[in-house]
Protein backbone atom coordinates (compact mmCIF):
# COMPACT_ATOMS: atom_id res chain seq x y z
CA UNK A 1 0.00 0.00 0.00
CA UNK A 2 1.28 3.45 -0.88
CA UNK A 3 1.51 5.45 2.34
CA UNK A 4 2.50 8.79 0.81
CA UNK A 5 0.00 11.21 2.35
CA UNK A 6 -1.72 14.27 0.94
CA UNK A 7 -4.69 13.01 -1.06
CA UNK A 8 -5.30 11.53 -4.49
CA UNK A 9 -3.61 14.35 -6.46
CA UNK A 10 -0.45 14.02 -4.37
CA UNK A 11 -0.44 10.25 -4.79
CA UNK A 12 -0.92 10.62 -8.55
CA UNK A 13 2.08 12.95 -8.82
CA UNK A 14 4.15 10.56 -6.70
CA UNK A 15 3.22 7.68 -9.01
CA UNK A 16 4.14 9.67 -12.11
CA UNK A 17 7.48 10.61 -10.59
CA UNK A 18 8.15 7.02 -9.53
CA UNK A 19 7.43 5.81 -13.05
CA UNK A 20 9.63 8.50 -14.54
CA UNK A 21 12.48 7.78 -12.14
CA UNK A 22 12.45 4.15 -13.22
CA UNK A 23 12.44 5.10 -16.89
CA UNK A 24 15.01 7.85 -17.27
CA UNK A 25 17.34 10.50 -15.94
CA UNK A 26 15.95 13.48 -14.06
CA UNK A 27 16.57 16.62 -16.14
CA UNK A 28 17.63 19.85 -14.41
CA UNK A 29 17.68 22.37 -17.26
CA UNK A 30 19.85 25.47 -17.29
CA UNK A 31 18.21 28.89 -17.27
CA UNK A 32 19.17 30.85 -20.37
CA UNK A 33 20.41 34.44 -20.14
CA UNK A 34 21.42 36.97 -22.76
CA UNK A 35 24.94 38.37 -22.68
CA UNK A 36 23.66 41.40 -20.76
CA UNK A 37 22.30 39.12 -18.04
CA UNK A 38 18.61 39.43 -18.94
CA UNK A 39 16.41 36.35 -19.18
CA UNK A 40 16.45 34.63 -22.57
CA UNK A 41 13.09 32.87 -22.50
CA UNK A 42 13.24 31.69 -26.10
CA UNK A 43 16.65 30.18 -25.50
CA UNK A 44 15.32 28.45 -22.40
CA UNK A 45 12.36 27.02 -24.32
CA UNK A 46 14.71 25.64 -26.97
CA UNK A 47 16.98 24.14 -24.29
CA UNK A 48 14.10 22.46 -22.42
CA UNK A 49 12.61 21.13 -25.65
CA UNK A 50 15.97 19.57 -26.55
CA UNK A 51 16.22 18.05 -23.06
CA UNK A 52 12.73 16.56 -23.34
CA UNK A 53 13.58 14.97 -26.67
CA UNK A 54 16.11 12.72 -24.92
CA UNK A 55 13.43 11.08 -22.76
CA UNK A 56 14.04 12.20 -19.15
CA UNK A 57 11.84 10.90 -16.35
CA UNK A 58 10.97 14.40 -15.11
CA UNK A 59 12.02 18.03 -15.55
CA UNK A 60 13.13 20.23 -12.64
CA UNK A 61 13.28 23.89 -13.80
CA UNK A 62 14.58 26.76 -11.68
CA UNK A 63 16.54 24.59 -9.27
CA UNK A 64 20.24 24.76 -8.37
CA UNK A 65 21.52 24.06 -11.88
CA UNK A 66 18.88 26.45 -13.19
CA UNK A 67 20.20 29.30 -10.98
CA UNK A 68 17.02 29.63 -8.89
CA UNK A 69 18.96 31.89 -6.53
CA UNK A 70 19.50 34.40 -9.35
CA UNK A 71 15.88 34.69 -10.53
CA UNK A 72 13.36 37.29 -9.47
CA UNK A 73 9.75 36.23 -9.04
CA UNK A 74 8.62 37.34 -12.50
CA UNK A 75 11.50 35.54 -14.21
CA UNK A 76 10.84 32.46 -12.10
CA UNK A 77 7.22 32.34 -13.19
CA UNK A 78 8.18 32.67 -16.85
CA UNK A 79 10.76 29.88 -16.58
CA UNK A 80 8.41 27.44 -14.84
CA UNK A 81 5.54 28.22 -17.23
CA UNK A 82 7.82 27.68 -20.22
CA UNK A 83 8.94 24.31 -18.87
CA UNK A 84 5.33 23.27 -18.23
CA UNK A 85 4.32 24.31 -21.73
CA UNK A 86 7.25 22.46 -23.30
CA UNK A 87 6.55 19.29 -21.31
CA UNK A 88 2.89 19.36 -22.27
CA UNK A 89 2.05 16.82 -19.59
CA UNK A 90 4.47 14.23 -20.97
CA UNK A 91 6.56 14.19 -17.79
CA UNK A 92 6.17 15.76 -14.33
CA UNK A 93 7.52 19.28 -13.89
CA UNK A 94 9.02 19.93 -10.45
CA UNK A 95 9.93 23.57 -9.76
CA UNK A 96 12.50 24.71 -7.21
CA UNK A 97 11.49 26.89 -4.26
CA UNK A 98 13.63 28.19 -1.45
CA UNK A 99 14.74 30.75 1.14
CA UNK A 100 12.62 30.96 4.32
CA UNK A 101 9.15 29.43 4.28
CA UNK A 102 7.38 32.76 3.71
CA UNK A 103 9.35 33.50 0.54
CA UNK A 104 9.25 29.84 -0.50
CA UNK A 105 5.45 30.02 -0.26
CA UNK A 106 5.44 33.01 -2.64
CA UNK A 107 7.43 31.02 -5.19
CA UNK A 108 5.15 28.03 -4.58
CA UNK A 109 2.09 30.09 -5.49
CA UNK A 110 3.80 31.25 -8.68
CA UNK A 111 4.70 27.64 -9.54
CA UNK A 112 1.10 26.57 -8.93
CA UNK A 113 -0.19 29.27 -11.27
CA UNK A 114 2.38 28.23 -13.87
CA UNK A 115 1.13 24.64 -13.82
CA UNK A 116 3.98 22.84 -12.02
CA UNK A 117 3.26 19.36 -10.69
CA UNK A 118 5.43 19.47 -7.56
CA UNK A 119 8.11 21.48 -5.75
CA UNK A 120 11.71 20.78 -4.79
CA UNK A 121 12.38 22.59 -1.50
CA UNK A 122 15.94 23.90 -1.76
CA UNK A 123 17.99 24.44 1.42
CA UNK A 124 17.02 27.60 3.25
CA UNK A 125 19.21 30.67 3.17
CA UNK A 126 22.32 31.32 5.30
CA UNK A 127 21.55 30.15 8.84
CA UNK A 128 22.03 26.80 10.50
CA UNK A 129 18.90 25.51 12.21
CA UNK A 130 17.94 22.79 14.70
CA UNK A 131 16.00 19.72 13.63
CA UNK A 132 12.70 21.11 14.93
CA UNK A 133 13.18 24.16 12.73
CA UNK A 134 13.89 22.08 9.65
CA UNK A 135 10.66 20.19 10.19
CA UNK A 136 8.71 23.40 10.86
CA UNK A 137 10.03 24.91 7.60
CA UNK A 138 8.38 22.10 5.64
CA UNK A 139 5.22 22.18 7.76
CA UNK A 140 4.72 25.89 7.10
CA UNK A 141 5.31 25.50 3.37
CA UNK A 142 3.12 22.40 3.04
CA UNK A 143 0.26 24.28 4.72
CA UNK A 144 0.50 27.02 2.09
CA UNK A 145 0.60 25.05 -1.16
CA UNK A 146 -1.45 22.33 -2.76
CA UNK A 147 1.63 21.03 -4.62
CA UNK A 148 3.55 17.99 -3.35
CA UNK A 149 6.95 18.70 -1.83
CA UNK A 150 10.33 17.00 -2.19
CA UNK A 151 12.69 18.01 0.61
CA UNK A 152 16.33 18.59 -0.33
CA UNK A 153 19.01 17.95 2.25
CA UNK A 154 22.29 19.61 1.36
CA UNK A 155 24.55 22.20 2.94
CA UNK A 156 23.11 23.26 6.28
CA UNK A 157 20.06 20.98 5.93
CA UNK A 158 20.49 17.40 7.14
CA UNK A 159 17.64 15.44 8.67
CA UNK A 160 18.25 13.14 11.60
CA UNK A 161 16.21 9.98 11.86
CA UNK A 162 13.50 11.39 14.14
CA UNK A 163 13.12 14.59 12.09
CA UNK A 164 12.96 12.53 8.93
CA UNK A 165 10.16 10.40 10.32
CA UNK A 166 8.28 13.60 11.16
CA UNK A 167 8.62 15.08 7.67
CA UNK A 168 7.32 11.88 6.07
CA UNK A 169 4.12 12.42 8.06
CA UNK A 170 3.56 15.95 6.73
CA UNK A 171 0.71 15.83 4.21
CA UNK A 172 2.10 16.51 0.77
CA UNK A 173 5.76 15.64 1.44
CA UNK A 174 6.47 12.82 -1.01
CA UNK A 175 10.25 12.50 -1.17
CA UNK A 176 13.77 13.43 -0.19
CA UNK A 177 16.66 14.47 -2.40
CA UNK A 178 20.07 13.91 -0.79
CA UNK A 179 23.19 15.90 -1.58
CA UNK A 180 25.33 14.97 1.43
CA UNK A 181 26.50 11.54 0.22
CA UNK A 182 26.53 10.26 3.81
CA UNK A 183 25.45 6.76 2.83
CA UNK A 184 25.32 5.48 6.39
CA UNK A 185 22.79 8.19 7.30
CA UNK A 186 20.91 7.76 4.04
CA UNK A 187 20.59 4.00 4.54
CA UNK A 188 18.99 4.59 7.92
CA UNK A 189 16.51 6.99 6.33
CA UNK A 190 15.57 4.69 3.46
CA UNK A 191 14.95 1.86 5.91
CA UNK A 192 12.73 4.10 8.06
CA UNK A 193 10.72 5.55 5.18
CA UNK A 194 7.05 4.71 4.64
CA UNK A 195 6.12 2.69 1.61
CA UNK A 196 5.96 4.81 -1.52
CA UNK A 197 8.29 7.56 -0.25
CA UNK A 198 10.66 8.74 -2.99
CA UNK A 199 14.43 9.11 -2.74
CA UNK A 200 16.68 11.00 -5.15
CA UNK A 201 20.46 10.98 -5.52
CA UNK A 202 21.36 14.68 -5.58
CA UNK A 203 25.13 14.36 -5.21
CA UNK A 204 27.20 16.71 -7.35
CA UNK A 205 27.94 14.81 -10.59
CA UNK A 206 25.61 12.12 -9.32
CA UNK A 207 26.80 9.43 -11.72
CA UNK A 208 30.06 9.03 -9.78
CA UNK A 209 28.10 7.79 -6.77
CA UNK A 210 25.10 6.29 -8.57
CA UNK A 211 25.92 2.67 -7.80
CA UNK A 212 26.48 3.42 -4.12
CA UNK A 213 23.25 5.40 -3.83
CA UNK A 214 21.28 2.64 -5.58
CA UNK A 215 22.68 0.09 -3.12
CA UNK A 216 21.10 1.95 -0.18
CA UNK A 217 17.75 2.49 -1.86
CA UNK A 218 18.12 5.68 -3.93
CA UNK A 219 18.62 4.62 -7.56
CA UNK A 220 17.10 7.73 -9.20
CA UNK A 221 19.43 10.65 -9.83
CA UNK A 222 19.71 14.08 -11.37
CA UNK A 223 22.36 14.57 -14.02
CA UNK A 224 24.11 17.86 -14.73
CA UNK A 225 25.85 16.15 -17.65
CA UNK A 226 22.43 15.60 -19.21
CA UNK A 227 22.16 19.39 -19.61
CA UNK A 228 25.06 19.49 -22.08
CA UNK A 229 25.83 15.93 -23.18
CA UNK A 230 22.67 13.82 -23.02
CA UNK A 231 24.37 11.24 -25.24
CA UNK A 232 26.87 10.51 -22.45
CA UNK A 233 24.31 10.75 -19.66
CA UNK A 234 21.84 8.41 -21.36
CA UNK A 235 24.57 5.90 -22.26
CA UNK A 236 25.65 5.85 -18.63
CA UNK A 237 22.06 5.44 -17.40
CA UNK A 238 21.36 2.54 -19.77
CA UNK A 239 24.62 0.81 -18.87
CA UNK A 240 24.04 1.27 -15.16
CA UNK A 241 20.51 -0.15 -15.29
CA UNK A 242 21.69 -3.06 -17.46
CA UNK A 243 24.48 -3.96 -15.05
CA UNK A 244 27.10 -3.28 -17.72
CA UNK A 245 29.90 -2.57 -15.27
CA UNK A 246 32.59 -2.44 -17.94
CA UNK A 247 30.92 0.47 -19.74
CA UNK A 248 30.02 2.20 -16.48
CA UNK A 249 33.61 1.95 -15.28
CA UNK A 250 34.99 3.24 -18.59
CA UNK A 251 32.68 6.26 -18.59
CA UNK A 252 33.51 6.99 -14.96
CA UNK A 253 37.26 6.60 -15.44
CA UNK A 254 37.61 8.47 -18.72
CA UNK A 255 34.94 11.15 -18.39
CA UNK A 256 33.06 11.59 -15.13
CA UNK A 257 35.96 11.44 -12.66
CA UNK A 258 38.09 13.88 -14.71
CA UNK A 259 35.02 16.12 -14.97
CA UNK A 260 34.71 16.17 -11.18
CA UNK A 261 38.38 17.12 -10.89
CA UNK A 262 37.82 20.00 -13.31
CA UNK A 263 34.61 21.04 -11.54
CA UNK A 264 36.39 21.20 -8.20
CA UNK A 265 38.98 23.72 -9.37
CA UNK A 266 36.75 26.75 -8.71
CA UNK A 267 33.68 27.27 -6.48
CA UNK A 268 30.55 27.54 -8.60
CA UNK A 269 31.87 25.47 -11.49
CA UNK A 270 29.09 22.94 -10.74
CA UNK A 271 26.88 25.39 -12.64
CA UNK A 272 29.15 27.63 -14.71
CA UNK A 273 31.16 24.73 -16.15
CA UNK A 274 27.91 23.04 -17.17
CA UNK A 275 26.76 26.18 -18.94
CA UNK A 276 30.11 26.54 -20.65
CA UNK A 277 29.90 22.95 -21.87
CA UNK A 278 26.41 23.57 -23.21
CA UNK A 279 27.67 26.62 -25.11
CA UNK A 280 30.46 24.51 -26.59
CA UNK A 281 27.66 22.46 -28.13
CA UNK A 282 25.93 25.62 -29.39
CA UNK A 283 23.09 25.40 -26.89
CA UNK A 284 21.31 28.75 -26.27
CA UNK A 285 21.96 28.96 -22.52
CA UNK A 286 24.12 32.08 -22.29
CA UNK A 287 26.34 33.08 -19.36
CA UNK A 288 25.88 32.62 -15.63
CA UNK A 289 24.80 35.46 -13.38
CA UNK A 290 27.01 36.77 -10.59
CA UNK A 291 28.09 35.70 -8.04
CA UNK A 292 29.00 32.79 -10.34
CA UNK A 293 31.83 33.39 -12.80
CA UNK A 294 32.73 32.00 -16.18
CA UNK A 295 35.51 29.38 -16.55
CA UNK A 296 39.00 30.63 -17.31
CA UNK A 297 40.39 30.20 -20.82
CA UNK A 298 42.63 27.36 -19.62
CA UNK A 299 39.78 25.56 -17.88
CA UNK A 300 37.55 26.05 -20.91
CA UNK A 301 40.19 24.44 -23.13
CA UNK A 302 40.44 21.47 -20.76
CA UNK A 303 36.65 21.22 -20.72
CA UNK A 304 36.49 21.14 -24.51
CA UNK A 305 39.11 18.37 -24.67
CA UNK A 306 37.31 16.33 -22.02
CA UNK A 307 33.89 16.80 -23.61
CA UNK A 308 35.24 15.80 -27.02
CA UNK A 309 36.77 12.65 -25.51
CA UNK A 310 33.60 11.82 -23.59
CA UNK A 311 31.39 12.16 -26.64
CA UNK A 312 33.79 9.96 -28.59
CA UNK A 313 33.32 7.23 -25.96
CA UNK A 314 29.63 6.98 -26.87
CA UNK A 315 29.99 7.52 -30.61
CA UNK A 316 28.96 11.17 -30.66
CA UNK A 317 30.72 14.36 -31.72
CA UNK A 318 31.05 17.89 -30.38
Amino acid sequence: MNRVSGGSDTEAVARRLRDGMARGILSFPLTSFHDDGSLDLEGFRAHVTAQLATGPGAVFPACGTGEFFSLDEDEYGQVVAAAVEAAGGSVPVVAGVGYGWAQAARFARIAEDAGADALLVLPHYLVAAPQDGLVAQLEHLAARTRLPLIAYQRGQVAYGLQAFRRITEIPGVIGLKDGHSDLDRLQRLTLAAPEGFLFFNGAATAEVQARAYAAVGAPAYSSAVHAFAPEIAVAFFISLRAGDDATVDKLLRDFYVPLVALRDRVPGYAVSLVKAAARLRVRPVGPVRAPLTEPSAADLADLKDLLTAGLDLVGAAL
